[in-house]
């Protein structure tokens, strides 16, 4: 709820008696309303007093046996009014993948923030996970992020691995830090790529407006006219072509490194943006007779790690229904 301020009004109303009358208007509403003769008289200046229905500009008229006296009293008030709905998020589309003591591998959907950021969501993936798992509490580095190992962008979807114990974070962490956990991902682009197979190497650092940058490293690709020294962190995409459309290409998609946005900035810097981008997008490749997307076509269809007891772990996510009834329809 919220309040905001509107305006309320009173009407004083006073039929003049006999015994009344002869009195200055500004003397007798000071006499009946318990107000200043300061506060009347500002009252009839400001057009708050009719006699007899008339307006009165002067304090100083008499009033007689009679005579209706009314004051319009204006006040501003507080008044509670309904915020606009709250955005209400099902969790129920988040599904339980696998699960064992140590660890819980969760299907995240888009539209789901994975922690807490400053924006302040109200909805996240912990959220779901403190009310389903309230043990995790004091797991991992931060409060904030209770058993979080690694992420998935709100716009994408698919599995993830949580850790419900701290042993079982600090294996993972130390997994994802030598990059032996491989994450597979299944993600669709405008244009046709044409290559069977490919490497993006592109140094990547953040940018303007919440986006990162890509860029060629220098002695890898040619780069004219650099003047500046080169900055920005290693980054690996390697992708495999699924299936070639008309204006679009399925590839299925490696990151051996863990950069933020990854995919989306290589597969923009590359000129083959994903498709349902809001953030990295080139007007171009888009055209009114598209059939609309309200997502990101980017899901993490596979994850694999090592458990405590040193053995594999594989775990899969089928695309999900609104990625897999856009691809039908494509020619």
């Amino acid at each position: 709820m919220a309040c905001i301020e509107c305006i309320m009004i009173n009407v004083y109303s006073k039929k003049i008696e006999e015994g009344e009358d002869g009195q200055r208007l500004d003397v007798f509403l000071a006499a009946q309303t318990g107000k200043s003769r300061s506060l009347v008289q500002k009252e009839v200046k400001r057009g708050d007093v009719t006699i007899n229905g008339n307006l009165v500009k002067k304090t100083g008229t008499l009033v007689g046996v009679g005579d209706v006296v009314e004051v319009v009293e204006k006040k501003l008030t507080p008044t509670v009014t309904a915020q606009p709905k709250e955005e209400v998020f099902d969790y129920s589309r988040i599904t339980v993948v696998a699960e064992s003591d140590d660890y819980v591998v969760v299907h995240k959907p888009s539209g789901l923030l994975v922690h807490q950021t400053p924006a302040e969501e109200p909805h996240t993936l912990v959220t779901w996970l403190m009310d389903r798992y309230p043990q995790i509490e004091n797991i991992g580095d931060s409060p904030e992020r209770p058993g979080i190992v690694h992420r998935l962008d709100k716009a994408a979807s698919g599995v993830m691995v949580v850790a419900k114990t701290q042993k079982m974070f600090d294996h993972l962490k130390q997994q994802f830090k030598d990059r032996t956990v491989e994450k597979g991902y299944t993600v669709l682009v405008y244009g046709n790529v044409g290559n069977p197979h490919g490497t993006l190497d592109f140094l990547i650092e953040r940018g303007k407006e919440g986006r990162m940058a890509a860029r060629p490293k220098q002695g890898v690709l040619s780069l004219k006219n650099i003047k500046r020294r080169q900055t920005g962190k290693e980054a690996l995409t390697e992708f495999w072509m699924k299936k070639e459309f008309s204006r679009f290409t399925l590839l299925r998609v490696k990151i051996h490194t863990g950069r933020t946005h990854q995919i989306r900035v290589h597969m923009l810097a590359y000129n083959h943006p994903v498709v349902g981008d809001p953030l990295y997008a080139i007007k171009r490749y888009k055209k009114k007779s598209d059939e609309p997307l309200r997502r990101l076509f980017l899901h993490a269809t596979t994850l694999s790690f090592m458990d405590l007891t040193g053995n594999p772990v594989t775990t899969h996510a089928d695309l999900p229904e609104e990625l897999q009834v856009y691809l039908d329809k494509l020619t």
